[in-house]
């Protein structure tokens, strides 16, 4: 007899982000389609950037108050923990003060890691006069703190992985969840990642790139497929997690992961960018190579498009070489959160999720490119979502719903 199909199927999406701290009121947020910005002083110059709203704030503040440990964490493994805790729970994973579950595994990326704590302790370094630091300095500004505490928080003691692939992290993440259910090395898997990049550093270091937005204080400060050329970049920060799970049966209603697919290209700028986006191609004919013969039809792509002139257009040209006359239609959430580096994959996710269940996606409200439309009266049955990042590296997943 033929051994039944093996399915990975998202049991929970648990995420933090300048839209909302829970499913209700991200679904609201998308819903209402204002972008999420407000302007900083950076350097005396007027920056937008995407912060948590005040709402998400109170509920990340009431978790850190029921652990004293969490408060001495920096927040991108604040993030990761709320965003953990939410998934794991939707799940029914979450059991506080029960054994610890071998058979769950975690990983957690980030691209920049530790970054508002690493500046605090690389400045008291300086400014000390002998150089001395805290005992916390080093145990808190690894990047092993991802996983860790985050495995801490759900109870889960298999794998603990936490990695960078810097914009492409949170996919990676998820491919690599995948790979340990498939093999039979994890029971379940969270998988994803989380980024609070909204400090002077970071910010200083993607305005030296010579990307960041200008438009401060206008109601579109990110506008990825703008016909406008300039970049139009700008940071945001969050956290989502996907709690995954390998199953035979299938019922209506699941979320399935249907495909997994990575792609890399030599580096032929700083940013590992090249014109016709050969990154992106191959991680799309990856995923679409794992689909049904019969079947490799995608509804809509959910691009990675950071509102920058090189990347958007190298991704679109990517999408019509791979496509070609039959293109999905294509989206993005980025205008609304700015770019979350990488928590971006996860959280372009969690709005696949969101479309899929919803069978609709938020109008880009700006001038922009021509992009393919959907196709009327056909619903949304699989989308996939591309993220890639500095070095050449791209991933692409596809989100199938029962």
């Amino acid at each position: 007899m033929e051994a039944a199909k093996a399915h990975i199927v998202i049991r929970g999406c648990g995420a933090i982000s300048p839209l909302g701290h829970d499913a209700v009121t991200t679904a609201a947020a998308y819903a209402a389609g204002i972008p999420a910005f407000t302007t900083i002083q950076h350097n005396g110059q007027p920056t937008p950037v995407a912060a948590l709203p005040a709402s998400a704030e109170a509920e990340l503040e009431a978790l850190l108050a029921t652990n004293p440990a969490y408060k001495q964490l920096d927040r991108s493994v604040q993030l990761a923990i709320y965003a953990a805790r939410q998934a794991a729970a939707q799940a029914g994973w979450l059991r506080d003060h029960a054994p610890i579950s071998d058979d769950l595994g975690v990983n957690v990326g980030s691209s920049r890691g530790a970054t508002g704590l690493f500046e605090h302790h690389y400045s008291d370094f300086r400014q000390s006069i002998n150089g001395s630091l805290s005992s916390g300095a080093s145990p808190t500004t690894t990047l092993g703190n991802l996983s860790s505490w985050v495995a801490h928080a759900v109870n889960a003691g298999g794998a603990q992985i936490s990695h960078s692939i810097t914009c492409s992290t949170a996919l990676m993440a998820i491919a690599n969840g995948v790979a340990w259910l498939k093999a039979g090395m994890a029971g379940r898997f969270l998988a994803g990642g989380t980024e609070a990049p909204l400090t002077g550093f970071t910010v200083a270091q993607m305005k030296a790139v010579g990307i960041y937005s200008k438009r401060a204080g206008q109601p579109y400060p990110c506008q990825p497929y703008a016909l406008e050329k300039q970049n139009t970049f700008a940071l945001g920060e969050g956290a989502a997690l996907i709690a995954l799970e390998q199953t035979t049966m299938l019922k209506s209603g699941d979320f399935v992961v249907e495909a997994v697919g990575v792609g890399f290209e030599k580096i032929v700028s700083k940013t590992g960018i090249s014109a016709e986006g050969i990154n992106f191609q191959k991680a799309m004919q990856h995923a679409l190579c794992q689909l049904p013969t019969h079947d490799q039809q995608v509804d809509l792509i959910i691009t990675h498009t950071p509102g920058t002139r090189a990347g958007d257009k190298a991704e679109l040209a990517a999408i019509a070489a791979v496509f070609g006359s039959d293109q999905p239609a294509i989206t993005t959430n980025k205008w609304l959160i700015g770019h979350t580096l990488g928590a971006s994959g996860a959280l372009s996710i969690q709005y696949a999720l969101y479309v899929l269940q919803q069978q609709a996606f938020v109008p880009i409200p700006y001038s922009s490119l021509l992009l393919p439309a959907s196709v009327p009266g056909r619903p949304y049955c699989r989308v996939m979502v591309n993220a890639a990042g500095f070095g050449g590296n791209a991933a692409s997943i596809i989100i199938t719903k029962i």
